[in-house]
């Protein structure tokens, strides 16, 4: 969980856990990331992460095993 991660850009103070890797186009459903919870592939700021709807804040960086590491970056 090295890897530079993409800066994807939202345009308020946060977002869902769900909505952002929706956005970030990481996956295309809230189901497809429950999945990935449940099977502990999902980590926020190094920790894993068991919530779907857990609010990002600008700074936060989300991995994804296999699918790669995305930082939230609000704009402004």
């Amino acid at each position: 969980m090295n890897e530079t991660p993409e800066i994807v850009t939202i345009d308020t103070e946060e977002i869902q856990l769900d909505q952002f890797l929706k956005w970030a186009g990481a996956t295309a459903s809230g189901g497809e990331v429950k999945a990935l919870i449940a099977e502990g592939l999902v980590y926020r700021n190094g920790e894993k992460e068991s919530a779907r709807r857990r609010r990002l804040h600008d700074g936060d960086v989300i991995t994804v095993k296999g699918l790669g590491s995305y930082q939230v970056k609000v704009k402004g």
